[in-house]
């Protein structure tokens, strides 16, 4: 992936940057992913949140995994863009939603999590996956 990065909301309101390598870039299939984005996955690149300059400010909603674990789901007030996720067992990562990127193009998916909720119409050639949360 080609660092520096930028991206933000659709009505531009949050924008954000980081450089350096992203620690992950997945594919998630869970349904709460794809209620939250309208479609059948959510596109995820984790950071190190040191890496990540803000501006604008997000609301958060305080959603649940499958394992009752919080999961914290942030978007834009104004537009109601996804642009972040944090979870608590990891508080030092921030979790970019693709999508957002200024330049997708290099996104290229390491991983596959929640495959066991995954639209049938869906295949990612050569990307494995997981039945289930990583780890």
């Amino acid at each position: 992936m080609t660092t520096p990065k930028t991206g933000g909301c659709l009505c531009g309101a949050v924008r954000y940057s980081f450089t350096g390598e992203p620690l992950m870039q997945a594919v998630c299939h869970c349904k709460n992913c794809q209620r939250q984005s309208g479609s059948g996955w959510s596109m995820l690149v984790g950071l190190p949140k040191a890496a990540v300059e803000i501006e604008g400010e997000v609301t958060t909603y305080t959603d649940h995994g499958t394992s009752g674990d919080e999961v914290y789901r942030q978007f834009c007030p104004t537009c109601g863009s996804p642009v972040f996720t944090r979870v608590p067992s990891q508080p030092d990562m921030i979790f970019i939603k693709a999508g957002t990127f200024d330049d997708t193009s290099d996104f290229a998916p390491q991983i596959q999590f929640w495959t066991a909720s995954k639209q049938d119409w869906i295949e990612l050639e050569g990307v494995p996956g997981v039945p289930g949360n990583p780890g």
